[in-house]
Order: structure tokens, then sequence, then C-alpha cells
């Protein structure tokens, strides 16, 4: 695969030379940073950790109408899910938690609606050279340069960019490009390599995560879940910024005779989301609905796929309103193990 070289001055152009619709990391309103389609005011990737928005909402949309219908006829019709989209910037653990996801929605049955729009997208990740205070991405099978669910990966040289290509979908977005780009020397793959080994020593979080699987079934009614979850406003922060999080609610909507289904992002951590239609609800505090969500990415997950569904990209424990610490649970977990 080919190793190449984009001056950053050249960034624009870049850009713009490229077919489909194009998805960066943008600056929003109290300098937040969420990825956006790009609008051609960008002169370059602005400066980040990660974004707070995972941008599996590009892929798998908060929502999404799956058909419309009239209600007094019996014909539907189903959205075009056909436009092509490249991802720029996206990190190595944001990508890797779309291979992660795909592992559900290609399960019993598959999501045609997921998989297509995966399909039609082209992931250009950025690795990271200063990882966050709460990243520990190496402790669940990433890294700072990790390459899973990446199709390019680019490394940042300060004044310009070193792009990898993964896999053929790759080679040809490089292809479109190729006027701007130098191939890359032996200097620059060793310069590369020194990175990725800086970065991985700048993680400074770990969870061990030996036996927590086949664990965690025997701890289902340990004080530890009480005690963690005491301070939890059940807000769903940690489940909606989470980029492995997948629950989706259904609901129709109508408006005379013009309707469509459509399906919304959900989160096991609201009171409703296991609320029975004649009231019981078998999640009925924090407590189970904390130690479910736990046990979901770190049991449940890994007895189906053989994964953890965490990619240790810490966010919701940057943005949990009362810093609940998902490392500081499992490491709880460990010491009741």
């Amino acid at each position: 695969m080919s190793a190449m070289l984009l001056n950053k001055d050249k960034w624009p152009e870049f850009v713009g030379k490229l077919s489909g619709k194009v998805w960066v990391p943008k600056v929003e309103e109290g300098e937040a940073i969420r990825f956006g389609p790009l609008s051609g005011e960008e002169s370059k990737l602005p400066e980040y950790c990660n974004t707070r928005v995972p941008p599996k909402e590009i892929v798998f949309p908060e929502t999404e109408t799956l058909y419309c219908f009239q209600a007094d006829e019996h014909e539907m019709t189903a959205p075009e899910i056909d436009e092509r989209k490249i991802i720029i910037g996206i990190r190595p653990c944001d990508a890797r938690a779309m291979k992660i996801v795909e592992k559900l929605f290609r399960w019993d049955v598959d999501d045609p609606y997921y998989l297509k729009h995966r399909e039609l997208v082209t992931l250009v990740g950025l690795a990271c050279n200063a990882p966050g205070l709460n990243c520990f991405c190496t402790s669940v099978g990433g890294g700072p340069a990790s390459t899973e669910g990446l199709d390019i990966i680019m490394f940042d040289l300060e004044d310009r960019y070193l792009l990898e290509t993964i896999t053929e979908k790759g080679e040809a977005l490089l292809k479109e490009v190729e006027g701007l780009l130098e191939e890359a020397g032996q200097d620059v793959l060793a310069q590369k390599e020194k990175l990725i080994e800086a970065a991985e020593n700048k993680i400074s979080r770990s969870v061990d995560t030996e036996g927590i699987a086949e664990g965690l079934p025997g701890l289902w009614e340990d004080p530890l879940w009480k005690r963690v979850s005491a301070s939890c406003l059940g807000c769903g922060t940690c489940t909606y910024l989470c980029p492995t999080c997948h629950c989706f609610d259904i609901q129709d909507e109508t408006e005379g005779f013009e309707a469509r289904r459509y399906r919304t992002w959900d989160s096991c951590m609201f009171e409703e989301y296991t609320r029975h239609a004649s009231g019981h609800n078998p999640r009925p505090t924090r407590r189970e609905r904390t130690r479910n969500r736990i046990n979901h990415k770190y049991s449940y997950y890994v007895d189906k796929f053989d994964l953890i569904a965490c990619v240790g990209c810490g966010r919701c424990i940057n943005y949990c309103p009362v810093n609940i610490d998902i490392v500081e649970i499992l490491r709880q977990v460990k010491e009741a193990l």
C-alpha cells in the first residue's frame, strides 16, 4: 500500500478535489469540536484531541427515516442511501468503534441502513500525537495509530501529513489527488514510528481487562453497583457520546395521511428504556442500569462477538456531569473479583 506526503498548504486543494461529501472536524459555538460537512471555509484541520460527539452519527444518524407511507394506502417508500461520504480526521478509536458496532448490525439479521452507510463511507483517520487525559485505548485493543476500520491513516508531521493507505478504497481516494502528493521516504517512516511510540507513552490511564468478562456475571448482586451509581443522574450523556453505543427506538409519525417510521438514538440509562407496557420495569433504579451498561460493554458483547464494546476514548469520563469514571468502576470490579 502507498505512503505519501501532503504539504499542509495544499490542504484546501486536496479536499476540494475529492468526489463525495466530505466531513471534517469543525469548531462549533462554545469551542466544542464536531464533525460537519465541508463548507469551503476550512483551510486546515483544527487542533483537537477528539470531537465531543463521535462521528458515528454520520453512518448511524441520531434520527433516521426508515420509510414513508400513506396511512390510507399500502405502499411504502424508503429513502435512497446513495451518497458517497468521506470522513477526514476521524480518530483511530472512533473508526475502530464503527468496526465493532458493525458486528451487531451484521448479527442475525443485516441492518440495511447502517451497512449501506458504511459501504459508502471512506474513513481517513488521523493518528493521535497527544492522547487525552482520560484516553485508555491501549487497554482495550486499540492504540493511537490503530488502523482497524480505516481506509487511510494520516500522521501529523507539523508542516505536512503522511498518508498511508490501508484498503483499496483508500488507494482509490489517493488516485483522485495524486498530483498533490509525493512519495514518503524511509526517514519519514522512521519519524512516524517515533511519533507512535511517543503517543503510546503519553497514555497515562489503563484498565486490566483480564477476567472481567468471565467474572462480571458473578458480581450481579455485589454492593459495588449501588456505590458506583449513587451519583448518576440518568442523563444518558455516557451513552449518547459513546462511539460504540447503538441502542435506538422506533416511532411512527403522522400528519394527516402522510406518515413515516423513523428510528432515533435511545439510552439504556433512561428509566423508560426497559419499562414494560404493564408498568413493570426490570431495571427500576440507576443501580440496575449502571450494572447493565458495564456488563453489556465488558461481558455480553464479549460473549457474543469476542470483542469489548469500548474503545477507551474517554468521552464518558470527560463529559459526565457528576464525574463518574468507567476506569474507576472497572478497577472496583477487579477488586471485587
